[in-house]
């Protein structure tokens, strides 16, 4: 019975958490997407929107050079490892004589 009830308020607990950083959050949050336009009227803002363009630019690459990233380590182990099937496979192996061959020869 024990067990139930750490389980139920640990399912509980994480979504209650969440919904209540989202609430307490949820005003600045709603104040940035005129963050730009005030920042532009100000004096010196212009610096403050480059660096908004710059750091929206770097956010949205991230997915796409982590992907390409992994991609091209995955594709950099796969091609080694056809080049060491292939060497191996081209290895010429040296038969030894059976017992057939050596009664054979021996007569």
């Amino acid at each position: 019975m024990k067990m139930f009830s750490r389980n139920v308020f640990g399912r509980f607990a994480l979504p209650c958490l969440a919904a209540l950083v989202v609430l307490t959050v949820a005003n600045s949050a709603m104040a940035c997407p005129s963050c730009q336009a005030a920042l532009a009227s100000q004096e010196g803002g212009n610096r403050v929107v480059q660096g908004f363009f710059w750091s929206i630019l770097f956010m949205m690459s991230m997915p796409f050079s982590i992907l390409t990233a992994l991609s091209t380590y995955f594709y950099v182990l796969v091609r080694r490892s056809r080049r060491q099937q292939a060497e191996l496979a081209t290895v010429p192996v040296v038969a030894n004589p059976t017992p057939m061959q050596n009664r054979d020869s021996a007569r």
